[in-house]
């Protein structure tokens, strides 16, 4: 089984109502994945949405998990593989692949979508289609990464204040201190 266009419907449903601020930017997204769900193929000319997964993992204070990246850091994300059931999976299989992280868990009540980006051709490396950033929260200790991986620099926990994407920090920050 693989991620589908109707459980992106279902994870953008999800998170529109979570998140009525962001209605009116999604809300062509969420139209164009309910077209290609109903027509079961791309009628434009493959120049649709790229739906990317990945997890925002904070630790016990409050750091998030970022990979190596060029000369610095940042959140790892990638294409649902066909062995993956769900988005949230798949963001789960990268980090498990990644950074060898384990003893991953859901917070209560952010099962969904916690935080959709989307970023314009040309500004990323997908080429020239619209980059859809499915992100999922999930908490771990800081052991839950193999010690290698933090020692060689693969991967760190970075605290909140030096996330450079302001959309991630302040959904996080929000979520800490209890408001939406």
């Amino acid at each position: 089984m693989s991620v589908r266009d109707d459980q992106i419907i279902r994870e953008l449903s999800h998170y529109l109502h979570e998140h009525p601020a962001d209605r009116m930017a999604l809300q062509p997204l969420y139209d164009a994945a309910r077209d290609h769900s109903q027509r079961r193929d791309c009628t434009h000319d493959q120049r649709c949405h790229l739906v990317v997964t990945g997890g925002i993992v904070l630790d016990e204070r409050n750091r998030i998990l970022c990979l190596r990246h060029g000369g610095g850091y940042a959140l790892a994300e990638a294409e649902p593989e066909d062995a993956d059931d769900s988005l949230s999976e798949a963001a789960l299989r990268l980090l498990t692949e990644e950074a060898g992280i384990r003893d991953v868990w859901t917070q209560p009540g952010a099962e969904g979508p916690f935080l959709i980006d989307v970023t314009r051709p040309g500004q990323h490396r997908y080429g020239p289609r619209l980059r859809v950033g499915m992100r999922y929260l999930f908490r771990a200790h800081s052991g839950a990464v193999f010690p290698s991986m933090i020692e060689t620099g693969a991967a760190a926990w970075v605290p909140l204040t030096e996330i450079g994407i302001p959309s991630v920090r302040h959904r996080v920050e929000h979520h800490l201190i209890g408001t939406r």
